[in-house]
């Protein structure tokens, strides 16, 4: 069952890692749609944005500081899930719906990562411990 953690540590952390390293890499282009949203200093919360998936991410990945990794990972979804994806607010029914989706899903990522809250600490295979 550890493997099997780890497994899924790996591809979870992943993720949050892929997105950080678009949110780098990719900065003016979420910027523009940030600002489109009416986010305040777009680019400063790209970036800020783009370090809570970092650190979500490798502490996942690691299984270092759990808790603060969670915790990141959280904020980042529910505040994206609110502001960015307001389906709620947008009429086209295409765009609508693409935005519902997004909505949910960061919800639904957002309930997965806080079950990491019930795996005791340390995590097995764990770097450090």
């Amino acid at each position: 069952m550890d493997a099997l953690f780890l497994i899924g540590r790996v591809v979870v952390g992943g993720f949050y890692l892929f997105n950080a390293l678009n949110h780098f890499s990719r900065t003016e282009m979420l910027s523009g749609y940030a600002a489109s949203k009416g986010v305040p200093s777009p680019r400063a919360m790209v970036l800020l944005t783009g370090l809570l998936l970092l650190v979500g991410g490798l502490s996942l990945l690691l299984g270092v500081y759990p808790r603060l990794g969670v915790a990141a990972v959280v904020v980042f979804l529910v505040l994206v899930a609110f502001w960015m994806h307001n389906f709620w607010a947008v009429q086209d029914p295409m765009q609508k719906t693409v935005e519902m989706v997004n909505f949910t899903k960061n919800l639904a990522l957002a309930g997965s990562a806080l079950m990491f809250l019930a795996i005791p600490e340390p995590w097995p295979l764990s770097v450090g411990w």
